[in-house]
């Protein structure tokens, strides 16, 4: 807690108070192509810029393409050299991240990282166009399928290249406000015992298991591509949408402890790029350095079950 409120540097470095700038400095990316979803607006547009100032391709993946092209032009406006592009994505249906993954993978180009930014936070009760209550589908699901979808492109290239490839997922400190069981598995889509914070951490939950589930997996199988989850920090964005008068008043009376966005963008950028990670998988990360998650997150029979319940809802989707 000191850390975060000082923004005293961390064993990496880096503490609360560092930049996306900062983390990445004389870092050369040039040879890098990276995928950010939710790349059009907040701190995944501040990963986006930053990732292109040094020089990585980036492809901003998002469901507004309108915003997805203004995001692109902010950052050729500052940066007339930079290397981005748009595709569209709606992480809560599982055609349009099939058809997402299809279009990329038909532009013949490498992928070295993958950062799983995107997501919906305290969202009331709703189901997807697939069946699937919201807040899962979208964090989580939506996540999960895509990496299953890229991963061989990522395999290709860091054996092509010798270059490791990273998957980042950004996961939350909201994962410690979960169910009681974790994930409801029997109940993700029931309406009465829905709790829309509570959902919002199972989300969060998953997307820890999840790196570190197929963490795991690729080191058994001896790829050379990492996978890390990071809790970006406590940043007003259009995550709060839902709950805007509520968090405001939150901030207020927690203000030392918010982050501005090109701070909330850096543990996302340093785990992405910092070479001094290389090698580091199934890890977690705050303000930039390692750190305990929660006894769930590092529960491997809950992790494997999320896996095989996971892959299950995508076989159902894709036999429908």
């Amino acid at each position: 807690m000191l850390r975060l409120i000082t923004g005293i540097p961390g064993p990496s470095g880096f503490g609360s108070a560092s930049t996306a700038e900062q983390v990445t400095e004389r870092i050369d990316a040039t040879n890098l192509t990276v995928i950010i979803t939710g790349g059009a607006s907040g701190i995944g547009l501040e990963t986006a810029r930053v990732l292109a100032l040094r020089n990585a391709h980036v492809i901003i993946a998002a469901r507004n393409i309108e915003a997805a092209n203004e995001a692109k032009q902010l950052i050729l406006k500052d940066n007339e050299n930079a290397r981005v592009d748009v595709l569209k994505l709606d992480l809560s249906s599982l055609k349009s991240v099939k058809e997402f993954a299809d279009n990329f993978i038909a532009l013949n180009l490498p992928l070295n990282i993958l950062i799983n930014n995107a997501g919906i936070m305290f969202c009331p009760f709703q189901l997807s166009e697939d069946g699937i209550e919201m807040q899962f589908a979208t964090n989580h699901l939506g996540h999960f399928y895509l990496t299953n979808l890229l991963l061989d492109k990522m395999k290709e290239t860091a054996k092509s290249t010798g270059v490791e490839g990273r998957i980042v997922n950004l996961s939350s400190v909201a994962h410690l406000h979960t169910y009681d069981e974790g994930i409801v598995f029997e109940n993700i889509n029931e309406k009465i015992s829905y709790d829309e914070k509570k959902a919002y951490g199972q989300s969060k939950l998953a997307n820890l298991l999840h790196a570190n589930e197929l963490s795991r997996h690729l080191q058994a199988e001896g790829v050379n591509i990492t996978v890390n989850s990071v809790h970006p920090g406590l940043i007003m964005t259009n995550l709060f949408k839902y709950s805007g008068v509520q968090m405001r008043i939150l901030k207020l009376v927690t203000c030392i402890l918010w982050k501005n966005v090109p701070q909330g963008a850096a543990t996302t950028c340093y785990v992405a790029l910092h070479p001094s990670l290389k090698g580091v998988s199934g890890k977690y990360f705050v303000d930039c350095n390692g750190y305990e998650s929660s006894k769930f997150a590092r529960d491997e029979a809950l992790a494997k079950r999320l896996w095989d319940f996971s892959c299950k809802m995508i076989n159902d989707f894709e036999k429908a």
